[in-house]
């Protein structure tokens, strides 16, 4: 028995699926959605790059899509001469990509919306036959199709690749209905992305003006003072140089054996956990809180302190939770300043600085993961003004900081938006086998 037997799609029409939760008004009344198979609303591409006409080689990753090979890998990974089996890609074309992914569990299908070129033999190329096809761009975007795929696929050589007949390939059920109503799902989710991207900008752009500011408000390497200084402080004077181990009253270091975890418990803080300026604990792991004071023997961090990452990531930078009790793991050291001399939140922004970024990658050893002793962190130099200017610097970054919070948490409100708008306009398709 064929795969396609095997998946419950041998005929053309396929039973009605039931209709999405949500509809546009002015469709509530329409009939039921139906399946329909790929190929009665599609054509394969199999046209090959003969006489290697076409040099312009595309990928399909599974994050961003149809691009560039050359933008992509910075480099050309197919060569002239290897290209004449190649598949030419039309603009407007769809390309399955077989590799899977974590992000991609069953490969990524993608509109090619870059430009002609060709692409390897390893894909399959198809294209609708009515070129007003956003809703499927976004439907393949969705997990809808997922199971359809693991069942048709058999279990290949590669296990990093699924294994389906184009016939089957050409098989899959995909939800349709009036070509107005998927045209007008389409235009609301792009709607949608259309906002995201512009939310996205404003983030970028706040990220790029604090980046600018903070070359501006910290010297460059070699300079005594900053280029710009706040109106207050203009006759301060140069800003002391010393090392980061003498701004410290305390450092605790929790590299070594790794901690006693459990299922529950008190939370740990490890690693991967500290991002670059903020504490991210959507991974949640924890120890057995009867092992707390056993394994926090070190040192137990406060509000204030600073957690940083000494390898794998190297020179993340968050600072401690104000509430709550936490467990720290390893490669992670914290460090509390001390008040007469540096302000805590001063000192986070100054880690997170270019100039300070670069003398931590050069003190760092290791090939594939890059990482730096304690003892060596806290001899790099470092330069900072009186207290009082340093509270006024922090002050002025941490309230971009503020900012920067709030419209990230809208962009992500937006992403949520959408995927609800996807999982409501979109009809289930496991109800209508």
């Amino acid at each position: 028995m064929s795969n396609r037997n095997k998946a419950g799609a041998a005929k053309d029409r396929l039973k009605p699926a039931l209709a999405p939760r949500l509809r546009f008004p002015e469709f509530r009344g329409a009939s039921d959605w139906e399946l329909v198979p790929l190929h009665r609303l599609a054509e394969r591409t199999t046209l090959k790059n003969r006489d290697e006409k076409m040099t312009r080689v595309l990928t399909n990753s599974a994050e961003f899509g149809v691009v560039d090979q050359r933008d992509f890998f910075d480099k050309d990974i197919a060569t002239q001469g290897n290209l004449d089996s190649y598949y030419v890609v039309e603009l407007g074309s769809y390309v399955y990509n077989p590799r899977i992914s974590a992000t991609a569990p069953v490969g990524p299908i993608s509109k090619n919306k870059v430009g002609a070129g060709v692409m390897s033999p390893l894909y399959t190329v198809f294209k609708f036959k009515d070129d007003s096809n956003d809703f499927y761009e976004y439907y393949f975007k969705s997990t809808g199709w997922h199971n359809y795929m693991r069942q048709a696929a058999s279990t290949g050589a590669r296990h990093d690749r699924m294994a389906i007949s184009s016939e089957d390939f050409l098989a899959m059920p995909l939800p349709a209905s009036a070509p107005e109503e998927l045209r007008k799902i389409g235009e609301c989710l792009h709607s949608a992305d259309e906002l995201i991207a512009a939310q996205e900008q404003k983030v970028d752009a706040l990220r790029t003006h604090k980046k600018g500011l903070m070359q501006q408000l910290f010297p460059r390497g070699g300079e005594a003072q900053p280029r710009l200084r706040l109106p207050e402080f203009q006759d301060a004077g140069d800003w002391e140089e010393t090392e980061l181990g003498q701004c410290f009253d305390k450092v605790i270091d929790y590299r070594g054996k790794p901690p006693p975890k459990a299922e529950s418990g008190v939370p740990l803080i490890t690693a991967k956990n500290v991002r670059f300026g903020w504490l991210d604990m959507t991974a949640d792991e924890y120890i057995e809180a009867d092992a707390y004071d056993a394994w926090m023997t070190k040192g137990i961090p406060k509000a204030g302190d600073i957690l940083f990452t000494t390898e794998a990531p190297l020179g993340n930078v968050a600072m401690f939770p104000s509430e709550g009790r936490f467990a720290l793991g390893q490669r992670i050291i914290t460090l509390r300043g001390k008040a007469e001399k540096c302000d805590p939140e001063f000192l986070f922004q100054s880690l997170l600085g270019e100039e300070m970024q670069r003398a931590i990658d050069f003190h760092s050893t290791g090939s594939t993961a890059k990482g730096i002793k304690s003892s060596v962190f806290v001899t790099l130099g470092f330069r900072l003004p009186k207290v009082a200017e340093q509270q006024r610097i922090a002050l002025c970054l941490s309230s971009l900081d503020t900012l920067m919070t709030a419209e990230t948490q809208k962009l992500e409100a937006l992403k949520i938006h959408k995927k609800g708008l996807m999982q409501q306009l979109f009809p289930s398709t496991e109800d209508g086998k």
